[in-house]
């Protein structure tokens, strides 16, 4: 299967669950890769990103990048380059492109809703 299928299919099987607590602020989901046994993803993720297919991204003061995907965006609040995806114990998150400057830069004062 060639890259980008294999981790289409890993994404389409992750069991992606709703970030309640930041449904009105910045809807999003997310998989724990520990216990949702997503090594494999995180590990696709990761290869992508250190291939150079992320684009940086600013989240207010905080650089980061994010890998788009079809209809969303994919990201992880750690260094990419310093998790070991076999040991790495916290969320990959995912959340639908916004079409706006927001997929790229967010500035305080934004409300991550979507603009109209």
């Amino acid at each position: 299967m060639p890259p980008t299928d294999t981790i289409m299919h890993l994404i389409a099987q992750a069991p992606w669950r709703e970030a309640v607590t930041y449904r009105e602020s910045w809807p999003h989901e997310y998989v724990v890769i520990q216990k949702d046994a997503q090594q494999e993803l995180l590990a696709a993720f990761q290869a992508r990103i250190l291939r150079g297919e992320g684009v940086e991204c600013q989240f207010f003061h905080q650089p980061r990048p994010y890998l788009f995907l079809g209809d969303y965006k994919y990201w992880i609040m750690d260094p990419v380059e310093d998790i070991n995806p076999q040991t790495y114990d916290s969320v990959l998150n995912r959340a639908l492109l916004y079409r706006d400057r927001r997929d790229f830069t967010i500035q305080p004062g934004d409300t991550g809703t979507r603009e109209e």
